[in-house]
């Protein structure tokens, strides 16, 4: 394994580690002293400036083989090959006489579509997250194991704006070319794990398989249900369901046999978390869980979830192994039912709708959901956030392989599909509140059981979809936003407002089918 680290150009490395445990990578962070262990015996460390995804220092080569596959623009921003390669160098001489740590491991627990990766770490934390974030090989399937792709990480290396024609001292730079990424200037483990989906995004379509952004999880009579959104709008919460087994908690593909985790872990926002709330999530961050910016008493070593000081991004990443109900290997049938999540600040979208095939391609294409304006006092206005098929950040092709091939998939499979808000009741972010878990619970348990489809829907005429009027468990006065309203002029002036932006946003996809922009809300 040393001739393989010389041949990437890392020279005389002190010493290179492959595949080592979780427990013998723990003991070696601890040692290097990239983070300690908590009281839970989980290994806890800090990432410094980079306290989530950096998605202006994203970049894709521009190689002429894959030139005209990629969806070029601001999310997809190109960099030369000659660029790459003088970041690349530089790179691999400050490798040189350092500890290196080799993870090979797999991205798709379907075998016929899984693809070999393999993760060079400069820190043994990182490596240790890839470890329980990835499919782990068998012993079998290491002593073949050729990558398919090649992830090089070094935090400690620092890009040169002016002389690398890059944003900043970070870079997540994928190479498609070369079947290689590498990820420059930022601790943050998620970097990684999204830069394989990336290249699973480029990847799988080509073989026929629609990749998505969601969480996934199947019921004792195998009915299988997807969970799309954007970061905080749930997908993690809501899959972990102790009456359904866990197929994987944000990345899957969709293919001919059925629906199959890209992953073997999870990766949970932390913030405000409660044993009560999450107690699946709770129970998982133990040893062998890297746990990122959350604030821990240095004496008792407790967790402070509510303690948001660092970022409101706090993050623990563990193997899917830690759910108690999780399906192993990651694969299932086709979905039955489909929701879409979005954390509405605005406090108007419905609390639950359901979606015809044109609705949810509108959706799916729009991506809504809301963040707010800071996390810290002097919070005014929420922003609105769309994101093309709920996950643009990791779409290197044209939004519309991604679409067609779910409005494909809804129609052949006859599957369900349902819009949740778990936003904001009753006013906007900073009058109303945050919905309430177990209401929202409820409402997903009766989307997955039927029981929704027994209720009288009727038509919200501002954002086109269809609401139904009772829920199992779920007061009627929370299923409608406006009942919940003080004030109904302001209700009405807010989701007007709200229903204009997703217009707006939709105009910049000028070649989608008439049926499918009118299925939008109405300005």
């Amino acid at each position: 394994m040393k001739d393989y680290v010389e041949s990437l150009g890392i020279i005389a490395p002190k010493a290179v580690y492959r595949n080592l445990t979780p427990a013998q990578l723990t003991e070696k962070a601890v040692e290097r002293g990239e983070g300690t262990l908590s009281l839970t015996g989980a290994l806890v460390v800090t990432t410094g400036k980079y306290t989530g995804r950096s998605p202006e220092d994203r970049y894709v080569v521009d190689a002429p083989s894959v030139h005209d596959d990629i969806d070029w623009g601001k999310i997809n921003v190109p960099i030369s090959e000659e660029k790459f390669d003088k970041i690349y160098n530089r790179m691999m001489a400050y490798l040189q006489g350092r500890e290196i740590f080799i993870f090979d491991g797999f991205a798709g627990a379907d075998e016929q579509y899984h693809l070999p990766v393999r993760v060079v770490n400069e820190l043994a934390s990182q490596n240790m997250f890839i470890h329980q974030l990835l499919v782990r090989p068998t012993a079998e399937q290491l002593e073949s194991f050729v990558p398919g792709f090649t992830i090089i990480v070094a935090p400690g290396f620092k890009c040169i704006p002016e002389v690398d024609g890059v944003h900043s001292e970070a870079a997540i730079i994928v190479n498609f070319a070369k079947r290689m990424v590498i990820i420059a200037g930022s601790r943050y483990a998620g970097e990684i794990k999204k830069s394989v989906f990336s290249v699973m995004n480029y990847l799988l379509p080509k073989q026929g398989v629609f990749s998505m952004h969601c969480s996934a999880n199947v019921g004792a009579e195998g009915d299988v249900a997807l969970f799309f959104g954007l970061s905080g709008t749930g997908k993690t919460t809501l899959s972990a369901d102790p009456a359904r087994k866990l197929i994987g908690d944000d990345e899957h593909g969709w293919g001919p046999n059925g629906v199959f985790n890209i992953e073997g872990g999870c990766y949970a926002k932390c913030i405000n978390l409660t044993h009560e709330n999450e107690p699946q999530i709770w129970e998982a961050i133990k040893f062998g869980s890297l746990v990122e910016n959350v604030v821990m008493d240095p004496e008792t070593r407790e967790f402070d979830f509510n303690d948001g000081s660092l970022t409101e991004n706090t993050r623990v990443g563990y193997p899917v192994e830690y759910i108690p109900n999780c399906v192993i290997p990651g694969v299932a049938g086709h979905p039955s039912t489909v929701v879409f999540l979005t954390a509405d600040a605005f406090g108007v979208l419905p609390p639950v709708s359901k979606l015809n095939q044109d609705q949810a391609m509108y959706h799916f294409v729009s991506g809504y959901t809301s963040k707010l304006a800071g996390t810290e006092r002097g919070i005014v206005e929420p922003q609105t956030t769309f994101s093309t098929c709920f996950g643009a950040p990791f779409l290197p092709l044209h939004p519309s392989v991604y679409a067609e091939m779910l409005g494909e998939r809804i129609e052949k499979y006859n599957a369900n599909v349902y819009l949740i808000n778990t936003g904001w009741a009753g006013g906007k972010y900073g009058v109303g509140s945050r919905m309430k878990l177990r209401y929202t619970r409820a409402m997903v348990t009766a989307a997955l059981n039927g029981e929704l489809e027994k209720s009288e829907f009727e038509l919200d005429p501002i954002f086109n979809v269809m609401v139904p009027k009772t829920c199992p468990n779920v007061p009627d006065e929370f299923l409608s936003q406006r009942a919940m309203w003080n004030n109904d002029a302001e209700y009405e002036a807010t989701a007007k407002d709200l229903a204009a932006r997703f217009v707006a946003n939709f105009k910049k996809y000028d070649n989608m089918p008439q049926n499918i922009v009118d299925a939008g809300p109405k300005a």
